[in-house]
């Protein structure tokens, strides 16, 4: 297998399931760094801020600059700013989307009377959020999902992801939403322009074909499909535009 400058993790399902380390990537990511190279990790979770998925990689042995992590919170904090200037927002979501949001300068409010609503992850989403958030849309207000993955996996098992509440509320109010995580390149795109890679020089390794692989297929870098999370091999082998590589797990890479 080829050598690159930029390895692109996704995390849920490639790194971790849950608070528990996938060993064979946890092990990958330590060897890369023992040999100069610094990983890069491409996120569509917005529930956590960069600092708090930085803590999260420390307690599985993985110590990540700030620098070289990249979440759909804060790539939809900057299409926001560049595409809904000076407007108001209600948000469903935790400290990642929110803390990004602010750290732009963008009006958050619970009013239904705005421009955008902006979902992201919510551990404490209840029918008011939904409902309210239906009504907004329902007056006007764009729908904007962080990312559209419909399920993570767990230590447990599969549980609902930020895609299946924002399709419900898109069901409700009758209107299409717009993702911006994966499988849009844009994060791979800031990484190749912020630290100065070529497409040859990356490559996105992760578990779920419909955002991970698609992302560095749609971006035009190698992939690398792992049988980690939520995509089996099996099912890969199905789609039309295959992953560069398939493997069960970091441990056979060679």
């Amino acid at each position: 297998m080829r050598h690159y400058k930029a390895y692109c993790f996704d995390l849920d399902g490639t790194v971790y399931r849950g608070d528990q380390g996938i060993e064979s990537a946890v092990a990958f990511i330590q060897k890369l760094q023992r040999e100069g190279i610094e990983p890069f990790y491409v996120t569509n979770n917005a529930a956590k801020t960069p600092q708090q998925i930085q803590q999260k990689l420390a307690t599985l042995g993985i110590e990540a600059p700030l620098h070289h992590i990249y979440s759909s919170a804060l790539v939809t904090a900057t299409y926001i700013e560049q595409h809904f200037p000076q407007v108001k927002v209600q948000v469903i979501g935790s400290d990642g989307i929110r803390v990004a949001l602010k750290e732009k300068g963008i009006h958050i409010t619970n009013d239904v009377d705005v421009s955008v609503v902006i979902m992201g992850l919510d551990h404490q989403v209840d029918y008011t959020k939904l409902a309210t958030a239906c009504i907004a849309i329902q007056n006007g207000a764009k729908l904007i999902g962080t990312n559209g993955d419909i399920k993570f996996p767990t230590e447990q098992g599969f549980v609902p992801a930020n895609g299946s509440f924002v399709q419900l509320v898109a069901s409700v109010a009758d209107v299409e939403p717009i993702f911006i995580g994966k499988p849009s390149p844009i994060m791979l795109e800031a990484i190749a322009t912020e630290h100065h890679y070529c497409k040859n020089d990356m490559v996105m390794i992760g578990d779920n074909y419909q955002t991970d692989i698609l992302c560095g297929i749609r971006f035009g870098c190698d992939t690398v499909h792992v049988n980690t999370g939520v995509t089996s091999t099996a099912q890969v082998r199905l789609q039309e535009k295959q992953p560069t590589y398939c493997m069960n797990s970091l441990s056979d890479w060679e």
